[in-house]
């Protein structure tokens, strides 16, 4: 009898894998066909195996061990050979899940006055800052408690359920009454809409192959970029014309209409999930217990998982140097990001006197700079990727996404100096919208390349490194802000932006040294190098 062969994630790398090495030795099976032999590759987020094509009908009800994978390359019940309008619907649906939590984290800032007014909370306090970026904090742990219960799970009951958790939480926000109901509420709900922000990449790395991922995974980095800044901009015209409540019932209807679309059209994406329901059902089928994927094992108790994935981004973070790149830089990026997002409103109200709706509208200038850097750095990283892959022999590598990196990080010190210093001298208003219109450029471009080639690099672990990178960024988003008040108050637009550019120049430059050093230098041993730790 034929039989699947096992799969074995490999690296994204230049790292090839005998699957002759990675058969399962029964005397029951006849051997493989002669090209059993042959390498097999993935930079794959998901993992595809492939099986030998049977030259009869497989007796499924033999006791014997049988390895379920898909039923060919061309399976249709993998994601990946879903219709690309489908894999396109739930591309977006997705990317939604992923926009609604950050506009929620940001939408209640032109309200903060009204709000400390209400709860009396001191103007210009910490604790008026923290009731806004508590909320990202919440990122920093719910990665770590929704990716492994994705794995027990699957990525759709995951993403149906912390979205209605993220619904509840964002509802109570808007009868709260105590500064403590407000922020145990808003962590509450950051938590839940934390799980779309560490589940998505993996869901884009689902349905697409690594040289059509540019481009969806370009329209899903832009939620977390975009969403924040759309937030204060649609947040400022209801605290002006409404009371503060507001501002959470209409995140609130907006992510109820968004959940029944949900309901609709998402459909688990997730290979280990999908091959274990196959495995199930051929059991019961067959009648043969010894039927099961090869993800079905026996170390995959739910306690091991939990302990695993909740343990796994921070050894990550602690042993991974390009996880710790990325990461330093991404705090920095999503630190300013809504350091902005907290003073936004308030540069534009004292220094052109604008009401609170019309200083929201300059939010654009972020959201348009982080859609640009987003989409364009999609395509040039996809134009890149395949001439690089080209010289190299049609041999794509994760370090093919990285030059790309290099020149958009320059952008951002450029556009916070512009920022800072024409706001300073309160020259038109659209200068300044130009500067924070270019850095954003940099924070969109570099986030849409960093999560690319983290999904790349890191294939079946690609989660892990990303809420790694996820969880420390989240620790700037809350903390930034907390101070922002105090910083501009003794340093001004002007010095207190240079101080954030030549913090990003530093960072630029580092990240860019460090990622060529380890690209081209040094033999970093990834998880995703080493099959064995999982």
């Amino acid at each position: 009898m034929h039989r699947s062969q096992p799969f074995c994630p490999a690296s994204p790398g230049n790292l090839t894998t005998n699957a002759a090495s990675l058969r399962v030795e029964t005397d029951k099976l006849h051997p493989l066909e002669s090209d059993a032999s042959s390498t097999l590759r993935t930079g794959l987020s998901t993992p595809t195996p492939t099986i030998q094509s049977p030259a009869k009908e497989p007796d499924y009800t033999r006791s014997s061990d049988y390895i379920v994978g898909w039923d060919g390359p061309d399976d249709p019940a993998n994601p990946r050979n879903w219709t690309k309008r489908r894999r396109w619907i739930v591309t977006l649906v997705v990317s939604l899940f992923t926009f609604i939590s950050p506009v929620g984290s940001s939408i209640s800032s032109p309200a903060l006055p009204a709000i400390s007014r209400d709860l009396q909370i001191p103007p210009g306090s910490i604790l008026e800052n923290m009731s806004l970026s508590i909320f990202v904090l919440a990122y920093a742990l719910g990665p770590l408690i929704w990716g492994p219960l994705s794995e027990l799970y699957g990525r759709l009951v995951i993403l149906q359920l912390s979205n209605i958790w993220f619904l509840v939480f964002n509802t109570l926000c808007a009868i709260a009454k105590t500064p403590t109901q407000m922020l145990v509420f808003r962590f509450l709900a950051g938590f839940g809409g934390a799980a779309p922000q560490s589940l998505g990449g993996g869901v884009v790395g689902d349905l697409w192959s690594p040289e059509e991922r540019g481009m969806a995974m370009s329209v899903y980095s832009l939620a977390p970029l975009v969403g924040p800044s759309t937030g204060p901009l649609v947040g400022g015209w209801i605290a002006e014309r409404t009371r503060w409540p507001w501002v959470f019932w209409s995140v609130s209807i907006a992510d109820a209409l968004l959940q029944i679309a949900g309901f609709i059209f998402l459909r688990e994406t997730y290979a280990p999930e999908l091959l274990k329901r196959k495995a199930r059902k051929m059991r019961k089928a067959t009648g043969n217990q010894k039927l099961r994927s090869t993800f079905e094992r026996p170390d995959r108790h739910w306690t091991a998982i939990m302990a695993r994935g909740m343990i796994k981004p921070i050894v990550f973070l602690a042993t991974e140097p390009i996880v710790q790149v990325f990461a330093l830089y991404m705090a920095v990026l999503y630190g300013v990001l809504y350091l902005s997002l907290t003073t936004f409103v308030k540069v534009f109200t004292d220094q052109y006197g604008e009401t609170i709706g019309i200083a929201g509208i300059h939010y654009l200038a972020i959201a348009l700079g982080s859609t640009v850097g987003g989409q364009v750095g999609a395509r040039a990283l996809n134009a890149i990727y395949r001439k690089l892959k080209a010289r190299n022999g049609g041999v794509g590598t994760p370090e093919m996404r990285l030059p790309l990196l290099m020149v958009s990080a320059t952008t951002l010190p450029i556009g916070l100096v512009i920022y800072g210093w024409t706001a300073k001298a309160r020259i038109f208003w659209l200068v300044p919208d130009l500067g924070v219109f270019i850095y954003s450029i940099g924070i969109g471009a570099n986030w849409t390349c960093i999560q690319t080639y983290l999904v790349d690099n890191y294939a079946l672990h690609a989660a892990s490194a990303i809420a790694g990178v996820s969880s420390f960024r989240a620790f700037a988003g809350f903390g930034f802000p907390l101070f922002a008040d105090q910083m501009y108050g003794k340093l001004g637009d002007g010095w207190g932006n240079s101080i954030l550019a030549l913090i990003c120049l530093t960072e630029g430059l580092e990240q860019g040294s460090l990622c060529r050093t380890i690209a081209t230098e040094v033999n970093v041993q990834t998880f995703a190098r080493i099959p064995n730790r999982t």
